[in-house]
């Protein structure tokens, strides 16, 4: 069986993530012609198609797509051994990129994933946070290891991942010390009124308390909707509105963001799923993740 060539796997590589050809010359510093003839010469190799025509760009075929994923492990894992050799790392350093959904508490990501820090390996954890379908694109690109988001992927389609529920996070509403004691008294009644914090309707965890709510008959006063959880809590924090958070991290919500809770709001939680990539062979520190979330549901913030 012939050499694979893995300069033509690289211009392939590109010519997907830029999805035209021109744009991966422009990329690359090459010709066109270059990149057009040794991406032939590699399907000849392959006796596939990688690509096909769609307008004036390229999309995948179902042989192209197969490619592309052995493709990103194969670069990302050359990326890691240059990494690697300069910083020092030896080889049983083990490292877990994780896109964390904006929409989710900080605290509570970092109370998940410290189980894998905690691991006797040598951890290197690698975090990155954004949208939710901008983290599932790049773990389809096989730059993330696993994505913890408040939604499971959508099932079907050319994205095969595993969707791993990691718990329930019963959640209540938490304030400074002044808005607690004014709205302690009559409680859930008592927020008729009230100034409320809440994440944007993009969060599934909207829909739960904006159920709650109606359930309760309540009328608060909105005065904030946040995509991003930390911006929502920072304005918790200054006092401006109670704010919904995980019961089980009082501890810490009380040490960093000088807020208690003023009551559990029955039936809402916030959802954490793991999404990772489907694989024979799981990432280790995934598996710890997953195993050590139980437990992170069910015991109290210190």
């Amino acid at each position: 069986m012939t050499m694979l060539n893995y300069k033509h796997l690289h211009y392939f590589w590109v010519v997907a993530q830029e999805g035209s050809i021109t744009r991966a010359a422009e990329r690359l510093g090459v010709a066109v012609q270059t990149i057009s003839g040794q991406l032939s010469l590699l399907e000849r190799q392959l006796g596939k198609a990688l690509f096909n025509s769609q307008g004036r760009g390229l999309v995948l075929s179902d042989a192209g797509r197969l490619a592309l994923g052995y493709a990103d492990q194969i670069f990302q894992l050359g990326e890691a051994l240059v990494d690697a050799i300069q910083s020092g790392d030896s080889e049983s350093t083990l490292r877990l990129r994780a896109g964390i959904s904006d929409g989710i508490p900080k605290l509570l990501a970092y109370r998940l994933l410290s189980s894998v820090t905690a691991m006797p390996n040598d951890v290197r954890l690698i975090c990155d946070e954004d949208e939710f379908e901008d983290l599932l694109a790049d773990l389809a690109l096989h730059k993330l290891d696993v994505v913890l988001t408040d939604r499971p992927a959508p099932v079907g389609g050319n994205l095969k991942v595993f969707n791993t529920r990691l718990g329930d996070f019963a959640t209540g509403l938490f304030g400074t010390t002044e808005l607690v004691e004014r709205y302690t008294e009559g409680f859930p009644h008592s927020l008729n009124g009230a100034p409320l914090l809440l994440p944007s309707r993009h969060h599934a965890l909207r829909g739960r308390i904006d159920r709650w709510l109606e359930k309760h008959h309540l009328r608060p006063k909105l005065t904030g909707e946040f995509e991003d959880n930390a911006l929502l809590n920072t304005f918790g924090r200054g006092g401006l509105g109670l704010f919904p958070a995980p019961l089980a991290l009082a501890g810490q919500i009380a040490v960093q963001l000088d807020a208690r809770p003023l009551g559990p709001m029955d039936g809402v939680s916030e959802q954490i799923y793991a999404i990772s990539n489907e694989r024979r062979i799981r990432h280790p520190a995934i598996e710890v993740l997953c195993a050590a979330s139980a437990q992170a549901a069910a015991t109290p913030g210190v």
